[in-house]
């Protein structure tokens, strides 16, 4: 918290020692002694996520709900500064979706129960309200609860989006909440407390297309953050509002106060916003961080209610005056429950989380399967997700989402794709070792989001530009904040890249049970719905034909694989590479010849977590010609690309490599991964020394005697025949071990002499040829 007004005591948890404090910001000068002001505080939170489960006691842990409500109302009835009149409790969105199992087998009615119960006023909506579309958010969670009608739904606070319209007319698209005091144009909220007028206007990231399934907000349009906020400000203020805060689900790339007022996307937003908000509460990043910029506080709380942002301002509604007096990061671990109305609330929030986890228990215990080991995200090595790197649990959910489509009338899938966002969580059983039993809720957080699974048909080069739209464009034709995201691929598909090449030519093969793809032939892929409507910048999906939508959620298909496929034998993690970086040397060769060094550099050789199984080297054949294998180095770094697993590959071709056009295959004997490169190879380049003796030759008297080595690089011994013209005769000679001597007759007369000597060659060695000039002395 940053120091407060002269005159005014606030009492600091020592907890806050560490954390980031703005200095005091002053928006406007101090109000007349004679006017009335009252001080306001502002609770803040975002991306709660539905943690109702505290995962421990220590500052830097997720609380849980009941311990997060009982710190909140702490704050209500106690607050540091006694001289606060009143409290508004925010949020910056994502309060729902992506939600663990407790919550999200329960469609999040927990969550909904547990944040009605602290006394949420107001919040922003988050792309993850959108999750299950915009009928859904309208119609379940911002609607009241009926037992009979809505059992799953009621949120009692309100909602904002100002940049979120309907396309049918234009108006604001989130309804008012009838639960939620006052009435909300969908984008504006006020809320009076202690005397002044606390105005919200709330904003929604403007990627929100990209992070939903397209089809759930078709008839939706995402407008200008800044714009629609100015809009809405302006009219708050006009409404009669003391102080205008901004809810944002959009927030800063880094956690230092630099990356709120610099040139980035949300630098722009708190720069370009106004003068007539107050404060901005944002979210959407999930880092922590409690900033000013030019006198108005820029803080979110992190993730999963670890923390709360607490913001105090001092209003004098006759000057139309605000004073910010502190902000902070407060860990809600760290707050001592002394109040009787905060034990209650923390006592009131548990009997709705235990109620949860008790359902959560049933549903969830029920076991699938067996697994023979772990099905692990990738990971940097910081240990955190990289979303950019190949994993066995997004290749096994894309074969999961082929099978479960593989039949005649749900498609016939040959290719599925999933991607890496849509994996929440490890899938790795029972604690205990392996094999282990798999359960419905270690299985349901894996993919939380409830997708349907979506056939279509695309030509192999449609296949082609989603696999370059790996390298991240937003449609603005920006680099997002995660700049790569890498496929999970099902089994059978096999691609390889050369990062190193121009945007939008660096997949440089395609192969499906180890025929290549044909640019021009129509194959049977699916996707889940979200990926399959364009979803994380995919947006190559949208040109596929044939959509329709089988009908199958994706958690469902997991419980029928586990079914079909791990009742009784523990299911095997597959551990092959099914994306391979292949960069050539600039200079690289059209061919090869026989006995020449074949160079090229491999990537992408390796899983990253460390019970992933690594090949410390990779078998190498040419044709099916043994050649020396090929070092891997597998060290992990922090990196979000999908390069790990490295190979400078040096291999010389052996002589006994035939001729035309071969594969050089590449096979690792851990890990599975095996994959052919077309290489063209040409007869070795003979190499002929010929050499005569004696020194001295006399024309009619000496027979010149001639020593013949043949040589080729890669091969020891070679054979062949040489022929030799000399004097108007030719000679032919047998190789033995790669020489041969041969004696010619006298030459007749004297003078300067050519002798041609020519290898043959044989069919590995191309033939060449020598010319030795010797002279022929009369006597």
């Amino acid at each position: 918290m940053s120091a407060s007004r002269t005159g005014r005591g606030i009492a600091l948890a020592t907890s806050l020692t560490g954390l980031l404090a703005a200095p005091l910001a002053v928006l406007a000068t101090a109000s007349p002694a004679h006017a009335a002001t009252a001080t306001i505080q502002i609770l803040g939170t975002n991306d709660f996520h539905g943690r109702l489960v505290s995962e421990g006691t220590t500052a830097t842990t997720v609380a849980g709900a009941a311990q997060f409500a009982g710190a909140i109302e702490q704050y209500r009835q106690a607050p540091p500064d006694p001289n606060v009149d009143g409290t508004i409790f925010a949020a910056a969105g994502d309060l729902v979706g992506a939600s663990t199992f407790e919550s999200f087998i329960q469609q999040d009615k927990p969550t909904l129960d547990a944040m009605n119960a602290m006394g949420l006023d107001v919040s922003a909506a988050g792309n993850h309200e959108f999750d299950q579309g915009y009928s859904d958010l309208t119609n379940r969670i911002m609607k009241p609860y009926d037992a009979t009608t809505n059992p799953v739904g009621g949120a009692n606070w309100q909602y904002l989006a100002a940049n979120v319209r309907k396309k049918s007319d234009n108006s604001y698209a989130l309804p008012d909440v009838a639960a939620s005091p006052g009435t909300s144009d969908g984008a504006t909220w006020i809320k009076n407390v202690a005397g002044v007028n606390v105005g919200f206007v709330g904003a929604v990231t403007e990627d929100l297309p990209s992070l939903v399934s397209p089809s759930g907000i078709a008839d939706l349009k995402i407008t200008s953050i800044v714009d629609e906020v100015k809009t809405g400000a302006a009219s708050l203020k006009a409404q009669g509002a003391d102080v205008v805060v901004m809810l944002v689900h959009e927030g800063s790339a880094t956690s230092s106060c630099s990356g709120v007022s610099d040139d980035s996307a949300f630098g722009k937003i708190v720069k370009g916003v106004g003068t007539d908000v107050n404060a901005i509460i944002s979210g959407h990043t999930h880092l922590a961080y409690d900033c000013n910029v030019n006198g108005v506080p820029v803080v979110s709380s992190g993730q999963y209610g670890t923390n709360f942002n607490v913001l105090t301002m001092t209003v004098d509604t006759t000057a139309k005056t605000v004073s910010v007096d502190t902000h902070a990061i407060v860990p809600a671990n760290t707050v001592a429950l002394t109040a009787q109305a905060a034990i209650d609330k923390k006592a009131q929030v548990k009997t709705i989380v235990d109620a949860a986890v008790a359902q959560s228990d049933v549903l969830g215990a029920k076991v699938l399967g067996k697994l023979a080991g772990p099905f692990n995200r990738a990971k940097l090595a910081n240990g955190s997700e990289n979303r950019g790197g190949e994993s066995t649990i997004g290749n096994l959910v894309a074969e999961v989402h082929r099978w479960a489509t593989s039949s005649p009338e749900a498609g016939a899938a040959q290719i599925a794709f999933m991607n890496p966002g849509g994996l929440r969580q490890d899938m790795t059983g029972a604690a205990g070792g392996f094999p282990s039993n798999l359960s419905y809720k270690q299985a349901a957080v894996v993919q939380p989001f409830a997708n349907t699974l979506v056939n279509m048909k695309m030509t192999g080069a449609q296949i082609k530009t989603v696999l370059e739209q790996q390298w991240q464009r937003d449609d603005k034709n920006g680099v997002p904040s995660r700049p790569f995201l890498r496929l999970g691929v099902s089994n059978g598909f096999f691609s390889t890249f050369d990062a190193s090449r121009p945007e939008g030519d660096r997949i440089t093969g395609m192969w499906l049970d180890g025929k290549a793809i044909d640019k021009a032939a129509t194959y049977s892929v699916t996707a889940n719905s979200f990926l399959a409507g364009g979803g994380d910048n995919f947006r190559g999906f949208n040109a596929a034909t044939a959509k329709r939508d089988t009908g199958k959620v994706d958690l469902q298909a997991m419980v029928d694989y586990m079914a079909a496929k791990a009742a009784t034998t523990p299911l095997a993690v597959n551990k092959d590479q099914r994306q391979v970086g292949v960069s050539w040397p600039a200079q690289a060769p059209r061919f090869y010849r026989i006995g020449q060094d074949v160079k090229l550099t491999l990537s992408s050789l390796a899983m990253s977590t460390p019970a992933d199984a690594k090949d410390a080297s990779l078998a190498i054949k040419a044709g099916d010609v043994a050649l020396a294998p090929t070092p891997v180095d597998n060290t992990i770094g922090n990196d979000p690309f999908d390069t790990y697993g490295t190979s400078a590959v040096s291999v010389k071709l052996k002589g006994k490599t035939k001729t035309g056009k071969q594969m050089l295959t590449f096979t690792g004997a851990t890990t599975g991964t095996s994959f052919s490169l077309p290489i063209e190879v040409r007869k070795a380049k003979g190499e002929l020394k010929a050499r005569t003796k004696p020194e001295r030759i006399v024309a009619g008297k000496t027979r010149t005697r001639l020593k013949l080595k043949a040589s080729a690089l890669g091969i020891a011994k070679v054979t062949g025949k040489i022929k030799v013209k000399a004097g108007g005769k030719t000679y032919t000679v047998k190789l033995k071990k790669g020489k041969a001597f041969l004696r010619l007759d006298r030459f007749a007369k004297a003078g300067k002499k050519k002798i041609v000597v020519s290898y043959l060659g044989n069919r590995k060695i191309r033939g060449t040829k020598q010319v030795v000039m010797v002279k022929v002395h009369r006597r």
